[in-house]
């Protein structure tokens, strides 16, 4: 049994496994309908319960079409639906039922400390579908899609983030470490990544390059990454916060200022952090990118499953 909680706990192995057969079982579903199973129905018989506490729109549909066309099934849950969110329920007798009921459990969770209180509870594997130090199944979703577009592994390319340190971009940094590419973030002093990520980088040699001057984050990428400044439950002035990201703001013309075929690509809920002429601009590929998290998802979860060849 393996869990898929956070990228910098697996190996670099297993996860460019996972990355090789989604790009297989991608390109032999050209020709099957969205509900059609793949051939072998390799999770046959099986149930992921997911079980949400935060919104979700990607992450709830792309699991929900990973695990179907795996040939399994799927039951949605909202912890206030549960004893565990009104009824006082412990997270260990939750875990049993759950590990009674179904064979695998994607949980998106507003508490680090709340998912691995279920790991080490449950006796069938978690995916981790966000917490907030990590967005594992995006950032891998992500590098998959970079290669696809790029057509050349990741660590030959220059991959910048501008915006928030958050969940996705401490998972945009592990994956620098495990895929070894380089990776400059462009923020606001204040909103640098923390001192624990950027000691664990150093833990293991690798190097990230941080500026507070957007143009020299960007210079000479070849993929631009952002995210939505203000997340869903972030308890912040907001206004005041947007003012201090108002110069890292992703136009036409910073986009500009990187290599020529520099692509944009964002996780979305979008924001004000990108212009609209980017986004739908011939260098944004972020429907691409959304669609490919139902392709990887379907090999994590195989990871998970134990069914990975």
């Amino acid at each position: 049994m393996k869990h898929f909680i956070h990228l910098k706990d697996i190996s670099a192995k297993d996860l460019r496994k996972i990355i090789v057969d989604a790009k297989k079982r991608k390109n032999l579903r050209k020709r099957l309908n969205t509900l059609e199973v793949d051939k072998g129905s390799p999770l046959k018989g099986k149930m992921l319960i997911q079980m949400f506490e935060k919104a979700s729109s990607r992450t709830r549909i792309s699991f929900y079409l990973a695990i179907k066309q795996l040939g399994g099934g799927t039951l949605t849950l909202r912890s206030n639906e549960l004893h565990l969110g009104q009824g006082g329920e412990s997270i260990a007798d939750t875990a049993k039922i759950l590990s009674t009921y179904g064979d695998g459990f994607m949980m998106r969770t507003d508490s680090d400390e709340k998912i691995e209180n279920f790991k080490d509870h449950l006796s069938i594997p978690i995916i981790n579908g966000l917490s907030p130090s990590s967005h594992p199944t995006q950032v891998l979703s992500d590098v998959f899609t970079v290669e696809e577009i790029k057509k050349k592994p990741i660590s030959k390319l220059n991959i910048c983030w501008i915006g928030d340190s958050n969940n996705v971009l401490d998972s945009l940094i592990a994956a620098s470490v495990k895929f070894s590419f380089k990776l400059s973030i462009g923020c606001p002093k204040k909103f640098e990544p923390g001192k624990k990520v950027r000691d664990w980088v150093k833990k293991n040699n690798r190097q990230i390059f941080i500026y507070n001057d957007v143009k020299n984050a960007v210079k000479e990428a070849d993929v631009i990454f952002s995210d939505k400044v203000i997340s869903l439950n972030d308890k912040v002035n907001k206004k005041k916060k947007i003012e201090q990201f108002k110069k890292f703001k992703i136009d036409t013309k910073l986009i500009n200022t990187a290599n020529k075929d520099c692509i944009f690509l964002h996780c979305l809920p979008r924001g004000d952090e990108v212009s609209d002429e980017v986004f739908l601009g011939k260098k944004s590929h972020v429907w691409q990118q959304a669609l490919n998290r139902v392709h990887v998802q379907k090999s994590i979860l195989l990871y998970c499953f134990g069914k990975l060849r």
